[in-house]
C-alpha cells in the first residue's frame, strides 16, 4: 500500500486553458487550495506535454503544477474516434498518471468528468481509499451540447450527475441549487460561487459621466443561439431606446456579426449595437470596465438556476455593475441600485425599463454603483476568501 502524501490531484478530462469559463472555475479552486496550504498537481485532459510546468500566480503557501495527460481527443479527430476517447477510454490515462505517482494524494477534486471518467475515478479512489471530491457546476442542457438531449455526451453528462455524483465523497456545488439537490444524498456539500484573482485584478479609474453622454452597455459570453442568453431580447430592448431618441451603445464580445444577425431572424440591428467578436481573456476586464453595465438576462429555467454565471463575477470585479434579473444565486450579489439594476423578469418590456432608468441615472449614481460593484466581489469572489472553507472541508478526511 503507497503511503499518502500531502499533495492534491486536481484532475479533470478536459484542457484547462485559464481563460475559458469552465477552465477559470477551475483555476479558482486551485487558487483557494493553494492558499490553504495544499501543493495541487492539475493534471487536465489537454495535449500539454507529459512534463510539470509549476504555475506561480497563487498567493499562499501551498503550491500549484499543471501535467497534461490528452485524455480529450485531439483536434480534428473523427467522429469515430473522439467518440470512441470519450465514450469508452475517458479516464483509464488519468488512473494511470495516479498510479505511476510514488506517493498517492491526499485527496483527488474532479472537475467536469462525465459517466465513464467517473467510472474509472471511482474504481481507484475506492481501491486506494483515496477521498473523491467532485466539483459541480451545471445541470447540463441537452440543448447546449453536441448530438443535443438524445445524444451520447447529454446522455453521460446525466448519469455523472444522478448516479456517479451522488456516491462521491464530497460534493463542491457552484449554487444554492446544486448544493440543496446533493446534500439530500447525505454527502459533505461545500457551495463555492465563482472566484478569480479579483485583489490583483487592475481597476483603472474612469471619468464617468451623467446621463446626457449616453449609455453603454456590453455583453461577452456564448448565447448559444439564444436559449441561455437572452441576448436577441437586450438587442430589442436597445432599438426601442434608440427609437425615443436615448444615445445608447450595446457592445458585444463573443459572437460574430452573423451569429448575431442569426438571432434576430434577419432583422437589421439598432444602429447603436456593435458585434466585436472574441476577445483574449487578458483584454475583457479592459473592454468590460469601459462600460457602465454589463447585461445579463435569462429564463428561469433548471440549467441557469443551477448553474452560476463567471461573467457575472468579472464584470463587479472590473467594477462594472450589472443589469440582470435572478436566477441561480444572483440575488444574495446583486442589489437594486446597490451593485447594478434588477430586471423583475426576462420580458422585453421589463428589459426595456430597466434601461431606461439605467439611461437617467447621473455621474454621480453610477459611480457609486461601480464602488459597490467592486466592493462585492472583494468581499464575495475573491479566491482567497474561500481558501479556509475549502481546507476545512477537506479535512473532513484526514
Amino acid at each position: 500500500m503507497k503511503r499518502r502524501a500531502r499533495w492534491v490531484a486536481f484532475v479533470g478530462p478536459f484542457p484547462f486553458p485559464w481563460g475559458e469559463a469552465g477552465s477559470r472555475r477551475a483555476f479558482g479552486l486551485v487558487a483557494s487550495l493553494a492558499a490553504a496550504g495544499h501543493d495541487v498537481v492539475v493534471a487536465s485532459g489537454g495535449p500539454e506535454p507529459l512534463t510539470v510546468t509549476s504555475l506561480r500566480e497563487f498567493d499562499g503557501p501551498g503550491s500549484v503544477s499543471h501535467i497534461g495527460l490528452s485524455e480529450a481527443p485531439p483536434r480534428g479527430a473523427g467522429v469515430v474516434t473522439s467518440s470512441i476517447q470519450t465514450l469508452v477510454r475517458w479516464g483509464r490515462r488519468t488512473v494511470r498518471w495516479l498510479d505511476a505517482q510514488p506517493t498517492r494524494p491526499s485527496h483527488v477534486l474532479v472537475h467536469g468528468g462525465q459517466a465513464q471518467y467517473m467510472f474509472h475515478l471511482q474504481r481507484w479512489c475506492r481501491r486506494n481509499d483515496v477521498p473523491l471530491i467532485v466539483d459541480v457546476v451545471d445541470w447540463y442542457n441537452g440543448s447546449y451540447v453536441r448530438g443535443g438531449y438524445f445524444g451520447p455526451l447529454h446522455a453521460s453528462m446525466k448519469l455523472a450527475l444522478h448516479y456517479y455524483y451522488p456516491r462521491c465523497d464530497g460534493i463542491v456545488a457552484i449554487s444554492s441549487y446544486l448544493e440543496s439537490h446533493y446534500r439530500r444524498t447525505g454527502k459533505p456539500v461545500l457551495r463555492v460561487p465563482p472566484t478569480l484573482d479579483v485583489k490583483n485584478l487592475t481597476v483603472q479609474a474612469r471619468q464617468v459621466t451623467d446621463d446626457s453622454s449616453g449609455l453603454t452597455l456590453a455583453y461577452a459570453g456564448n448565447p448559444h443561439g439564444n436559449k441561455k442568453d437572452l441576448l436577441a431580447t437586450v438587442i430589442e430592448a436597445v432599438r426601442r431606446i434608440e427609437e425615443e431618441g436615448v444615445r445608447i451603445e450595446l457592445r458585444i464580445y463573443g459572437p460574430t456579426l452573423d451569429e448575431v444577425r442569426h438571432l434576430l431572424d434577419g432583422r437589421a440591428l439598432p444602429k447603436g449595437v456593435r458585434c466585436l467578436g472574441r476577445l483574449p481573456q487578458a483584454e475583457v476586464a479592459d473592454a468590460l470596465q469601459e462600460a457602465d453595465f454589463t447585461v445579463l438576462v435569462r429564463r428561469s429555467e433548471r440549467a441557469t438556476e443551477a448553474g452560476f454565471s463567471t461573467k457575472f463575477c468579472e464584470s463587479l470585479a472590473s467594477g462594472t455593475p450589472v443589469i440582470a434579473n435572478l436566477t441561480s444565486d444572483l440575488g444574495k450579489y446583486l442589489h437594486h441600485n446597490m451593485e447594478g439594476l434588477v430586471c423583475r423578469d426576462h420580458t422585453l418590456a421589463e428589459v426595456t425599463e430597466v434601461f431606461r432608468a439605467a439611461a437617467r441615472l447621473n455621474g454621480a449614481q453610477r459611480s457609486l454603483m461601480r464602488q459597490a460593484a467592486r466592493g462585492r466581489a472583494l468581499e464575495s469572489f475573491d479566491y482567497r476568501a474561500y481558501a479556509e472553507p475549502l481546507g476545512e472541508f477537506l479535512r473532513q478526511w484526514d
